[in-house]
């Protein structure tokens, strides 16, 4: 599942950039009230491109005041960009983001879409030089490549039967003058990172990264976690939330230099469609003064990795449809129409739940099929080994003291019932120790705390 570096480099960054429009939308309200001028400079900052109806096909219902912005990155090779390196293809996404800002506009869900996803693809015209797209099953992120963001835009809403009201197309170059505008994000880096591949190297600890430490932090794979992509995405997650939480934080908002240049930086980063301005924004942000940090979540589709096509994943039924439905539909999310996988949300979410996986059955590989499947839950895996004893009779959770609020999280996601469980570790890491009473994951389902996904205003270097 390895990349080039270069190919990695660009994904990150993209990410980042979108959602950042989600804390643009909330606090454009504040710049634009502020000058006539600033609010002018902004809107010239903001490139524009339509989508022909015509190119959508048959659509699906708009069935509330919801409103649903898709979000693509683009890694464009001209311009500014062609330092990442030469591209003879143009451009595509590789990370698509569809938001959902309620009707009351309180709360905000953003729904990822693993770019390594195989999709049924719809049939897309040829235009604007563009090959147009043949329907098929593909990667999610080929529409763009073959047929723009009209045929994203039909590809996405013809999978999830989600109306989409506006699309922003991001450019990556201007994620470190965003962070920088902002004066540095704050993370937290669970151990010593000395990594000359990602060109990081940080204590262990709290830290405010800026521009190229930034970069740096979203691209490290290997000196932090199993070194697998999806670790890598949920440090992201994170790193974005904090962002968010500092972007509509007291200290950016009542600055007004301080919020002028991070919203310069964003606003010349992006694309809209003609209909989303900054005064669409300055409306949305006026409707969403109540919109905090915390009401801002993300998630991610529901899938697993692919059997037939390894390196691609592949979404998980039913549990996609139903997360798609539910938004679709503006229904609102609570117990009655979501099943919990263990009956009571858990006390600790699981990306804040670190765990190292020992083999002790004779199966070869069992070790990492169950990192894979974890991670796929929100778990971070650190660490991926054999047991020092095989067999190891029964499926054990080793834990510390300070790790015990950890085990019911993991523990409801087994399917054994009765598994062991000893407190002998020193670390809030737990140890799944896979013995040969193993049976698996429980199903997964679209549960309440899944769907509450990163909160923008939880603490990284907090327990829970």
């Amino acid at each position: 599942m390895d990349e080039p570096a270069s190919g990695r480099k660009k994904r990150w960054w993209a990410s980042w950039l979108w959602c950042l429009v989600a804390a643009v939308a909330g606090i454009a309200v504040a710049a634009s009230a502020t000058l006539v001028g600033a609010y002018t400079k902004l809107s010239g900052n903001i490139k524009h491109v339509a989508v022909d109806p015509g190119d959508l096909g048959a659509r699906p219902a708009k069935v509330s005041k919801a409103l649903n912005i898709l979000m693509v990155g683009s890694d464009t090779r001209v311009g500014a960009n062609i330092k990442y390196g030469h591209r003879e293809y143009g451009e595509r996404t590789d990370t698509i983001i569809l938001a959902h800002i309620s009707p009351n506009r309180g709360n905000a869900l953003l729904i990822s879409f693993p770019r390594d996803s195989l999709v049924q693809l719809p049939a897309c015209r040829a235009k604007n030089g563009l090959p147009g797209q043949r329907a098929h099953v593909g990667m999610i992120n080929e529409s763009f490549n073959f047929g723009g963001i009209a045929c994203t835009y039909k590809t996405i809403e013809t999978l999830t039967g989600i109306r989409i009201d506006h699309f922003v197309k991001v450019d990556f170059t201007g994620f470190k003058s965003m962070v920088n505008a902002l004066g540095g994000v704050e993370v937290c880096v669970p151990k010593p990172i000395d990594d000359d591949k990602a060109l990081l190297h940080l204590p262990a600890g709290r830290q405010t990264l800026k521009g190229e430490q930034a970069l740096g932090y979203v691209r490290v794979r290997y000196a932090l976690g199993d070194g697998s992509d999806i670790g890598r995405i949920q440090r992201q997650q994170m790193f974005l939330a904090s962002m968010i939480k500092k972007a509509m934080s007291g200290s950016t908002l009542t600055d007004p230099a301080k919020l002028f240049d991070f919203l310069d930086a964003a606003t010349k980063s992006v694309t809209t469609d003609p209909e989303l301005t900054i005064g669409v924004m300055k409306d949305l942000a006026t409707s969403a003064q109540g919109l905090a940090a915390g009401n801002i979540r993300f998630v991610t589709t529901p899938w697993r990795y692919s059997l037939s096509q390894p390196g691609r994943v592949e979404w998980v039924q039913p549990q996609a449809r139903q997360l798609f439905q539910l938004v679709a539909t503006d229904t609102k999310l609570n117990s009655s129409n979501l099943k919990s996988n263990t009956g009571r949300e858990a006390k600790v979410p699981k990306s804040k739940i670190e765990i190292s996986i020992q083999n002790g059955t004779t199966q070869a590989g069992l070790g990492s099929q169950v990192a894979a499947a974890l991670e796929q839950r929100g778990y971070s895996v650190a660490k991926v080994g054999d047991a020092k004893v095989k067999p190891y009779p029964k499926t054990t959770i080793r834990y510390s003291s300070s790790g015990q609020s950890r085990v019911p999280t993991l523990a409801g996601d087994l399917v054994t019932s009765r598994n062991a469980m000893v407190t002998d570790t020193t670390t809030t890491r737990l140890v799944l120790v896979i013995g040969a009473d193993w049976k698996g994951l429980k199903p997964m389902q679209v549960s309440e705390s899944d769907i509450k996904g990163i909160d923008a205003t939880q603490d990284s270097c907090s327990d829970a």
